[in-house]
């Protein structure tokens, strides 16, 4: 597995480093530090590109070696490698550059950075990073909540809709080792069709009946329950403990149910697929997964199709 941790010298991105480096892997998962000298800021003074460049060979540098001094200090992760990368340029461009050059499967970033020439500009990277990125996103962010710290027992929301893309997100948290103790709640929300919504639709004026709107309803109820059936089925399989949800189906926006469930449960990581089924919401702005990373109180991986752990 090939991990991009993507840093600067903002609080956001210690906590990025922290994550990565509390978190078990696969064996000989290899990790790439990088940071990004935004020489668009510098005006092309050379002198002060080259001290940025110093500053940020310190930066990667002690960042690596955090992760190499966790690698030795806990379980056997003698078979990590870790190696850092400077580039010089836009940050989102960089990392997504890097990303698809080195066929990453997972980039690390944080919600947020400093304004700095190393800068992440008010999460506006992470944003950007998130909606193109080649390879699944984790946006990292600290737990203020009582949720466990990832070195422990991890809380891991996992929202479903039954799509393609949200059994490529179950089969790679199923893939994937976590910390002894963590447990996942499956969530997933039917997606309830009113009249309004067929109506403006099929740009028809015709009368839908009650029957019909709650034989939509049942078909929707149904789909979720399978949606949660067979990602369980899976991560039992893979030997993680299900934590159940609450009897009554959540019912809503996709998106505001998941994060009310997460802050709910004190979720220490949300993980959602790309997109999935949008039925009618297909018109609205924004995606789920990407509504849910910039809004969550947690951290949140959206999982895309083409590394190794993702399906």
């Amino acid at each position: 597995m090939k991990i991009l941790l993507a840093i600067d010298s903002s609080a956001a991105s210690e906590a990025v480093v922290r994550e990565a480096a509390s978190r078990p892997w696969p064996s000989r998962a290899i990790f790439c530090v990088m940071t990004v000298v935004d020489i668009s800021s510098l005006e092309e003074i050379p002198v002060l590109i080259e001290d940025s460049k110093k500053r940020a060979e310190k930066l990667v540098k002690r960042a690596a070696d955090a992760l190499v001094t966790s690698a030795a200090a806990k379980l056997d992760r003698s078979k990590y490698e870790v190696f850092s990368e400077i580039s010089l340029g836009a940050p989102k461009d960089a990392i997504q550059d890097l990303a698809s050059k080195w066929q990453a499967d997972l980039i690390f970033i944080g919600s947020r950075g400093l304004s700095a020439a190393t800068r992440f500009l008010l999460g506006s990277v992470a944003q950007a990073v998130l909606r193109t990125a080649p390879c699944s996103v984790e946006v990292v962010r600290q737990v203020v909540s009582d949720g466990s710290p990832s070195g422990e027992g991890m809380k891991i929301l996992l929202g479903t809709d039954g799509s393609e893309f949200s059994c490529k997100a179950v089969c790679s948290v199923g893939k994937r080792p976590w910390p002894p103790g963590s447990q996942v709640r499956i969530v997933s929300v039917p997606e309830f069709v009113g009249r309004e919504a067929i109506a403006a639709a099929s740009l028809s004026d015709a009368d839908y009946s009650e029957r019909l709107l709650d034989e939509l309803s049942e078909v929707a109820r149904e789909r979720a329950g399978n949606a949660v059936g067979e990602a369980s089925s899976i991560l039992r399989n893979s030997g993680l403990a299900i934590s159940e949800a609450p009897e009554e189906m959540p019912v809503g926006d996709p998106r505001t149910t998941l994060l009310d469930e997460a802050s709910s449960w004190a979720a220490d990581l949300i993980v959602v697929g790309s997109h999935g089924r949008r039925g009618f919401n297909r018109l609205l702005l924004g995606s789920v997964s990407e509504s849910v990373a910039l809004h969550a109180h947690c951290s949140v991986e959206v999982v895309r199709q083409g590394g190794a752990y993702a399906g």
